[in-house]
């Protein structure tokens, strides 16, 4: 009997996306043989698995969970190919569920998460095999779990692509609520300044001198024009500078709004799904067509 490594189990996984346990069951089955126990999953999944692991995952959903009290939380994007999938029963409460879990378990990362209990065995386990049901790759993006300074708030948007998790301490329900609703619509990158990343406005600081530069700016101005630029931007990109949505003067900014109420904002996570990731560029009547075209070849 071959003696089946950790690297090799590793190696089946990498093709097949198959559970580490099935990877395993399938090589000692196969007397280490990767060939005959890559035909032994795909037999068990039906192929679809090991087709789909390499595809993007660019779609997919958003999901919260808040605990009674309103003082632990979670907020988690789980993607997938499609937003034919995202809208998928079986998915959505894949989703679901992986957001309760974080909520409650507070794994360390996404290989924790996927290791904890769904089902009769584990969210890795249930993930591929939906995988393998549907077709489809999916994967757990980015989560974060929040323990309340306050009270929690969230707010999902628009088919559940866009989600707000909001730390809010004092004020009232009404006033969470518009709050996540001005994240979700205003997206700001932080909650002031010291939240934006250096990188971030460095760049803002390098396109404001060479724009001024190619104006024929003079050189001792410069400066002066790249710091205006950055505060501008900070401005447009900081939850408290930026002006409230349903400000009625359309002047009042958020820290404004939470002055008058009383109120602070601890923190906030904004997700949008696929925010930053490629997206598919084929549709699918061009995916069957190129099929098509090379049954023939």
């Amino acid at each position: 009997m071959a003696a089946i490594t950790a690297s090799m189990v590793a190696e089946l996984r990498a093709k097949t996306d198959a559970p580490m346990m099935e990877c395993k069951k399938a090589l000692t089955e196969a007397d280490g043989d990767m060939g005959k126990a890559e035909e032994i999953l795909r037999v068990k999944l039906g192929n679809k698995a090991t087709k789909a692991a390499a595809r993007i995952t660019a779609e997919g959903l958003v999901a919260v969970s808040i605990s009674a009290d309103g003082k632990q939380g979670a907020i988690i994007e789980v993607n997938c190919e499609t937003d034919f999938v995202a809208k998928n029963d079986e998915f959505q409460a894949l989703t679901k569920t992986c957001a309760d879990l974080v909520a409650k378990n507070n794994p360390a990362d996404a290989v924790a998460l996927s290791a904890l209990p769904m089902g009769e065995g584990t969210v890795e386990s249930t993930r591929t095999a939906l995988v393998g049901k549907i077709g489809e790759n999916m994967s757990i993006r980015r989560f974060v779990r929040v323990e309340a300074k306050g009270r929690l708030v969230s707010y999902i948007h628009g088919g559940a692509k866009i989600g707000v998790l909001l730390d809010l301490v004092g004020g009232d329900e009404q006033l969470g609520k518009d709050l996540a609703m001005h994240i979700a619509a205003s997206k700001p990158k932080a909650l002031n300044a010291d939240g934006v990343p250096a990188e971030l406005l460095e760049t803002e600081r390098r396109i404001a001198i060479e724009k001024a530069r190619a104006d024929n700016k003079p050189e001792a101005m410069l400066e002066k024009i790249a710091e205006g630029t950055v505060q501008k931007y900070l401005k447009d990109v900081t939850l408290l500078a930026q002006v409230f949505v349903k400000a009625e003067d359309g002047k009042q900014t958020i820290e404004q709004l939470l002055k008058a109420k009383g109120a602070s904002v601890a923190s906030f996570t904004l997700y949008v799904v696929g925010e930053g990731l490629e997206k598919r560029s084929n549709d699918f009547a061009a995916e069957v067509a190129a099929q098509a075209a090379a049954a023939k070849n």
